[in-house]
Order: structure tokens, then sequence, then C-alpha cells
């Protein structure tokens, strides 16, 4: 059997373990170590799992996964996200479509601090369903704008997306926090005049909230600023050098607990339950990562990401067409499973590919990060959907879908902007 039957004979296992329920992490870990003790040698195989995985464990780097976490999950189960929402109604609840736009902005702001689509999505149905039911929303819309922003969670930075794939494509953390803010806040703007546009059409859709007075907009900023200080100071510090990425991430965390402290939302129980919280998601995500490095040392010595770039090369399209066609591919994956995973499993793959295209490897990483996240909002497994289905289960999974789908075309015109203007990912970096 030569090396690239090898290989993609290793992925088609992969893809059944996964199909067959095994965690992500464990079939990547698997068929790698499988792969490189029948491709290489036992002892091969065993030096990856004593040098390289101590090796991978012991980085230095992997310990600013845990503390972002943690950062945002202090935050989360402290309420603070609350005052993000309240706040936001405040400013643009009383135009139509108001409490929707209010979602997506409110989104923006806890993504900033989440780094997670699902946490996102969870947290903002939670809290705005009830209003969004009271002013009588069409339900496509207000499920939809939920699920939505959701996705802001892997966009906006600090990301647990752009982590890993910086210490996948050995790029630099700063870099990519840095290169997705500008898209991050873009975005957001576009799918907030998605919203303004659709109640333009249909009234109806979109009831406007009541008016508050500048008073209360005034004083409902009291509560948020704090929170986008500590923003502000992680990755504005970051940006100037102040401090590495977990440094940045250390001081984030310690910023939450003494923030949660001094608006006195921090209990005991709440500390345990988001240290717990941090821990189990950490342990999942570095968990990953290790599988990922096993899993893409088995492609290595096959040379198939080599063999893919070549041929990719050599097809006489141009490489527009390709880079579309590989955007393409991580939008269905992103669709049909967790956006990280399959990232984890096909960076190893295509990143080599689009390397060789000529492409740059900041700007790939953001769009890679904007264009999985939008498989968590398509049919049929957009994990988004049924998150927020979770939260009301009187709604129908295909009403989700349907409100879903007022963004996607948002989605695919940005993602065009950002191909024919690359400088808007790039402009900072």
């Amino acid at each position: 059997m030569d090396a690239n039957t090898l290989a993609l004979l290793g992925i088609l296992i992969l893809f059944l373990l996964m199909f067959l329920r095994m965690p992500i992490s464990f079939a990547m870990f698997i068929v790698g170590f499988t792969g490189v003790l029948i491709f290489a040698s036992p002892g091969a195989a065993y030096n990856l799992l004593s040098a390289d995985l101590w090796n991978q464990f012991s980085s230095y780097s992997l310990s600013v996964v845990p503390l972002y976490i943690f950062m945002g999950e202090i935050i989360f189960r402290t309420g603070i996200t609350e005052k993000l929402f309240d706040s936001a109604y405040k400013w643009i609840g009383h135009f139509r479509g108001g409490m929707a736009s209010t979602t997506i902005l409110a989104s923006s702001g806890f993504a900033s601090i989440s780094g997670s689509n699902s946490a996102t999505a969870a947290t903002m149905a939670t809290m705005s369903m009830p209003e969004l039911n009271k002013y009588q929303y069409d339900k496509a819309l207000s499920t939809g704008s939920i699920a939505t922003g959701g996705t802001l969670g892997i966009i906006i930075p600090p990301s647990t997306v752009l982590i890993v794939l910086a210490l996948q494509m050995e790029q630099s953390v700063r870099d990519l926090f840095i290169a997705s803010i500008v898209p991050g806040i873009l975005l957001t703007i576009l799918l907030i005049l998605t919203i303004v546009y659709i109640c333009k059409i249909h009234p109806h859709y979109g009831p406007a909230g009541d008016r508050s007075t500048m008073k209360e907009r005034i004083k409902s900023l009291k509560d948020i600023i704090p929170i986008f200080l500590l923003f502000i100071f992680v990755i504005g510090g970051l940006y100037a050098g102040w401090f590495t990425p977990t440094e940045s991430g250390a001081f984030g965390a310690f910023g939450a607990i003494v923030l949660s402290l001094v608006m006195r939302k921090l209990t005991w129980n709440k500390f345990q339950v988001a240290v717990a919280g941090a821990l189990k998601s950490a342990a999942m995500v570095l968990t990953l990562v290790v599988a990922a490095m096993v899993f893409g040392r088995f492609l290595t010595i096959t040379r198939l990401p080599f063999a893919v770039a070549e041929w990719v090369g050599q097809l006489p399209v141009p490489s527009s067409m390709i880079l579309i066609a590989v955007l393409l591919i991580f939008v269905i994956g992103g669709s049909i499973m967790d956006a990280l995973g399959f990232l984890i499993i096909s960076i190893p793959i295509f990143h080599p590919t689009v390397m060789a295209l000529g492409y740059d490897p900041v700007w790939f990483a953001v769009v890679l990060c904007i264009v999985t996240s939008m498989g968590a909002i398509t049919p049929p497994v957009g994990i988004n959907a049924f998150v927020v289905q979770g939260i009301t289960p009187n709604t129908p999974v295909t009403t989700i879908f349907k409100g879903t789908a007022y963004f996607l075309l948002t989605y695919v015109v940005f993602i065009g902007l950002l191909i024919l203007f690359p400088q808007i990912v790039l402009i900072f970096v």
C-alpha cells in the first residue's frame, strides 16, 4: 500500500470512528498513532508518544488556552453579560427590529470575552428570547438573530479557535487577534444592517420597543465600561507589546476576577463553577490540539498534504477558484460537526495547499475562522441552531434555520469582501 492510499484510508477510518460517536480527539489520536506505527516504525510511533507528546503538552504557548477560557467563564458565571444586553437595548431597542439588533450587538460584546459560539448563543437565547416574545417578533427572525449572533463568539478576540489556528498553522496569536478585530466589528455592523433591511420590508417582523431616556442610556454604560476597558487592556496591551499572549490571558483572567469582586457579582460557589467549567473546556481543547499533532504527523510522513498542494497547483484554473472550493469544504464541514473539531482535522490537509497558492497565512486563518463559523448556522447540523432550539424547545429547528438563512447571504457578501480586499484583515498586522 502506497503512502497516499494509506493516508486516505486513515482519513476514511477517522470519519468512520467519528460517525460511531467516538470523541474527535480520541479518533485522531488512534488513527495518527496507528498510521505512524504501520507506515514508519514502532520506534517512531513510541517516540511520538514520549518525546513529541511531552513537548506538545509542556509547551508554554498552550497555557494561553485555559487562561482566556477562565476569563470568559468568570464573566459568564457572574451574570455581568446581562448588563451588556440591557445597555444595548436602551440605545437601539426603540428602532424597528431593535431588539434583534440588540441581540447581535450584545453577542459581539459577550464574544469579546467568551471565545465560544455555542456559549454566546446559549447566553443570548436565555436573555433575549423572553423580550423578543414580549414584543411579538417573528420567530424565524428572533431565533435566527440569536443563532447568528452566537457565531461572533469565535471571530472576535480573544477566541479559542483563533488560538488553536495559530498553534496549528505556526502563526502568532497576537497577529491573529489583531487581524480579527476589524472583520469582527464589520461583520457585526453588516448583520445589524441585515435586520434593519428585513424589518423595512416586513415591518411586523420586528416591532419597535420602548424608547429609553438619554439619562437611562448613559447610566446603562456605567456597568459595561469596565468590561470593555478589560477587553481594551488585554488586547491593546497585546498589540502594544506590553505582554505576551499568555501574559495577556493571565491579566484578563485576573482582571475578570477583580471586576466581578468590585461589582459584587462573584461568590465562592460561582468561582468554583467557573474553575470547573474552564478546566473542562481547556482539557477538551488541549486534548484536541495534541491529538491533531499526532494525526498531522501521520499525514506529514505520508506526504498527502504536499501531494494535494502539488496537484492543486497544476490545475488549469485560477487560484481564486481553488480558494473558493476550499472555503466551500470548510462551510460544509462546519455545518456537519463542531467548528473547532473540523478545523483541526482539515488544516493539515488544506493549509499547505492554500499557502502554495500564495495567500497570506494570517489572512487565511481569519477567513477560515469566519467561514467555519458560518457553518454553525448552516443546515443540516448547524450547531448554533440546535443550541437555540434547546433553549426554546417549542420552536422547530426548521424555523430557526429559516431565520439563519436571512444572514447567510450577508456572510457570503462579507467573505467576498475579504477576498477582494484582504487589507480589511491585514490593516493592523
